[in-house]
């Protein structure tokens, strides 16, 4: 055998012989930590229990929190393939009757709307009834988180109020962002349960069941409203227009019907000589009658195709589920707080110990 192959082999068996040792190094440190908590059993025995008790008392005085969800279907709007040829027509002549709505809310841009603040901002500021009594979601959110204890403490927002149809000024303002981020954290969630469906949940999580109630219904018809205005907005425009065009052209055609009406009146017994002063001033309005009377056929068509397109733009928000009281409650069990309060405290003080065991091996 050659010198080079007997070190290879002799290497070999070293290497083994190694992981052989830091195996067995390691199941050895394994027993000794575990020596080592066996005889500190007292000591984790008791924080154990501490755990369990702390876990109990917190299960047993924690408040519940509450859940209001919000199912629905968003099917947005579109001008339909018969309407197609209509607004081709139309915008031959320069009209604009509208199409699809796109852009601005494709996709899940409504859900960014959900959690941005001028929305949460108009919720908040918008009344719900509480016990027969109407309230601003603002004031409720105020009240239950004991907001007012700490502002009373601070001269410059401690005489802060909201009102109905108030305008923040810059403290009231600088105030409302401090609580639309606390809602856009922790209480808001807004997602679709499948990305190849419309259908989109929005849930409120708080503690006052009232308030998660009432600021869910707010949201979600503060969005709706927003959302179906803003996408109709164009259509709405242009119909208003064509309306105007309309009522000008037919006010404009019943005065040419009118003035020919008059000038026959004022020339009774007109002397068959003087025709002229009747007959080119009466055919000069019903020329005028006839020209606005065509022009206003078409408006009144191209009005007729603008609502049925907007009437197609109009998004359809179906509401699946809404919250209805009681909502639903989710609360840490007595026995589950117990459980949980003790693995914790348990995971804790083995790490402190095993820490503790090292830091004293290293100074040793």
């Amino acid at each position: 055998m050659s010198l080079e192959k007997r070190n290879m082999e002799e290497k070999k068996i070293g290497n083994n012989q190694a992981d052989e040792d830091s195996v067995k190094e390691f199941i050895l440190n394994i027993r000794e930590l575990y020596q080592y908590l066996l005889s500190k059993w007292v000591i984790v025995s008791v924080i154990v229990v501490v755990g369990a008790i702390l876990g109990f008392v917190y299960a047993k005085y924690s408040k519940p929190v509450y859940t209001a969800t919000t199912v629905f279907v968003l099917e947005e709007g579109g001008a339909g393939g018969g309407l197609g040829q209509y607004a081709g027509i139309a915008s031959m002549v320069g009209i604009d009757i509208g199409g699809s709505g796109g852009g601005l809310f494709a996709g899940d841009n409504i859900i960014e709307l959900y959690k941005s603040r001028s929305m949460i901002q108009k919720a908040l500021l918008s009344e719900s009834t509480y016990d027969n009594k109407k309230e601003l979601l603002i004031n409720r959110y105020i009240g239950f988180n004991n907001l007012r204890e700490s502002w009373n403490k601070d001269p410059k927002i401690q005489n802060v109020r909201f009102t109905v149809n108030m305008k923040p000024d810059l403290v009231q303002d600088s105030l409302i962002g401090e609580i639309v981020k606390a809602i856009r954290s922790n209480y808001l969630n807004v997602v679709k349960p499948d990305k190849k469906s419309s259908i989109i949940k929005v849930e409120v999580r708080c503690k006052d069941e009232a308030f998660a109630k009432g600021f869910s219904d707010e949201i979600v018809s503060t969005v709706s409203k927003f959302y179906i205005e803003t996408k109709t907005k164009r259509s709405i425009y242009n119909i208003a227009n064509l309306q105007h065009q309309t009522d000008s052209v037919r006010s404009v055609m019943n005065g040419a019907i009118y003035n020919a009406a008059s000038i026959i009146d004022a020339t009774p017994n007109l002397n068959p000589t003087r025709l002229l002063l009747r007959s080119a001033p009466v055919q000069k309005s019903q020329f005028s009658s006839e020209s606005n009377k065509a022009i206003l056929t078409e408006l009144i068509k191209n009005l007729e195709i603008a609502k049925i397109s907007l009437r197609q733009e109009t998004p359809l928000i179906q509401l699946i589920d809404e919250p209805v009281l009681p909502l639903e409650k989710n609360h840490i069990g007595k026995i589950k707080g117990a459980v949980f309060g003790a693995f914790l405290f348990g995971i804790l003080v083995t790490i402190l110990l095993i820490v503790r065991k090292k830091i004293r091996s290293s100074l040793t």
